[in-house]
């Protein structure tokens, strides 16, 4: 089926009318290092916002024919869109939400190319200046704030859910809309939504007019996890990694409601950075919860977290299940702690510049087959060590699952292979089944086919 298409020039939003004849020039040329491209590809995603879909390479196929082109007028810039998704647009005019979120695209990736790849300051190959540019491109995004109490709660959660755990997780947000914090989430549909749709009605009610809902992206994921339209502030991270790390960094507390494969991915991510020794005396509240139909698998990640990781591992978080108050309560306790530390400290409200992240969860992963089949997973090594290469090895069954350059790969080469001894395997193994099982995998769960390969050794 031909899919309704609509061709366009659309005016910039404000802060967004003014590009250098440089930053136009390599927008505008294919050849060169990849900006027009990804530049594209996001804005695809952005314009295909309210479509359930996350098959990145089914939105790509789709919609071949979509072109944009930034034209440099008198008085600044505007966007020519050819064959966009008719879906952006009512009576003819592009909604006012997507027309933002794809100037916030715009703006952070000629920021990325233009202020971090090619500035020979920032150094890319060291932890202090990965988290420099994770911060320079937050606040370039206007999304750090000075003065502001402690109230980010950051949820993660599956885009795949049933409806009794969306409206779980849109009743938490309600909760804790009441108590006055603002949401951040992955900014796709799902628990990244519902979370940000319960604090919207909640700060409605107590005339909050300026409620935070930071959805934060990065251009692999985008596309199949387009931003949902309560999002009020975008921001798009080079890679998965600096993305974790902005979710971390702006985090006050982090709740994580049911998810899949990318939920354990953060999940084996946080653990792993709370684990290092370094970490030890910083309060940071983690809270697992959902609805009483998701109780079993908060039992299965427990289990796995248990088996793998340790008891060591589970003291750092809390389950609360089916009780949106207690979480909130809870939430409100552990952000006052977080609040008194960082004063004691010195540290600031807006950035968690106390939390050390080693380069084993800042360096970028490339999803392929001898990265996956290279992976060490065994029970000998450091908890922080074992918890980064689970992570990788989950992050790289998010790609195979929902990123177009490593389905194609996939389908060239087979499945991914993943090696550890045998009691690892046994238990990553039984937890993505269950993950199938309970159609987690994918929003297209019927037709799911496994990316991966187990191997015990």
């Amino acid at each position: 089926m031909k899919a309704e298409c609509v061709d366009i020039v659309i005016s910039p939003v404000k802060g967004m009318d003014v590009l250098s004849k440089i930053e136009v020039s390599r927008l505008l040329d294919t050849s060169q290092s990849g900006l027009y491209s990804t530049f594209r590809n996001c804005a695809l995603a952005v314009l295909n916002s309210g479509v359930a879909i996350d098959d990145s390479k089914q939105l790509f196929d789709k919609y071949t024919s979509f072109d944009l082109r930034v034209i440099q007028v008198e008085r600044g810039i505007k966007l020519q869109l050819t064959a966009a998704p008719a879906t952006a647009f009512v009576d003819g005019k592009i909604i006012r939400g997507i027309k933002e979120h794809l100037y916030a695209v715009l703006r952070d990736i000629v920021y990325i190319f233009d202020e971090i790849k090619d500035d020979p300051n920032v150094d890319l190959n060291t932890s202090e200046g990965i988290s420099n540019t994770v911060f320079h491109i937050l606040r370039n995004a206007d999304v750090l704030q000075a003065g502001v109490e402690p109230n980010m709660v950051v949820c993660w959660g599956g885009h795949a859910i049933d409806r009794g755990e969306y409206e779980y997780c849109k009743e938490v947000g309600y909760e804790l809309g009441l108590r006055g914090f603002d949401i951040c989430t992955g900014c796709g549909p799902g628990v990244m939504k519902g979370p940000m749709k319960g604090a919207n009605v909640a700060h409605a009610k107590q005339r909050i007019q300026k409620g935070i809902y930071l959805g934060i992206s990065e251009p692999g994921i985008i596309a199949a996890e387009s931003p949902n339209p309560i999002v009020n502030q975008l921001v798009i991270m080079p890679d998965i990694e600096k993305r974790l790390e902005a979710f971390v960094r702006c985090a006050h507390t982090i709740l994580v409601f049911p998810g899949g494969v990318g939920t354990t991915e953060e999940i084996l991510y946080l653990l792993g950075i709370l684990l290092h020794p370094d970490n030890d005396h910083i309060p940071f509240p983690l809270i697992f919860t959902g609805s009483e139909s998701s109780k079993i698998y908060f039992e299965q990640i427990n289990e796995f977290i248990s088996s793998t990781l340790g008891s060591a591992a589970q003291e750092r978080y809390r389950i609360i299940i089916d009780d949106p108050l207690a979480v909130a309560k809870e939430v409100k306790k552990g952000i006052a702690e977080v609040k008194e530390f960082r004063i004691e400290h010195g540290d600031a409200f807006y950035f968690n510049w106390l939390l050390k992240i080693k380069q084993d969860f800042q360096f970028p992963f490339v999803a392929n087959h001898e990265n996956m089949r290279a992976l060490k997973l065994y029970k000998d090594m450091e908890s922080h060590t074992l918890a980064a290469n689970l992570r990788r090895a989950f992050s790289g069954i998010v790609a195979g699952n929902v990123k177009s350059e490593s389905m194609r790969l996939i389908e060239e080469n087979g499945l991914f292979e993943i090696h550890g001894d045998e009691e690892i395997m046994n238990s990553m193994d039984k937890l993505l089944l269950s993950f199938v099982e309970q159609k987690r995998m994918k929003i297209s769960a019927e037709s799911y086919k496994p990316c991966y390969r187990i191997i015990r050794q």
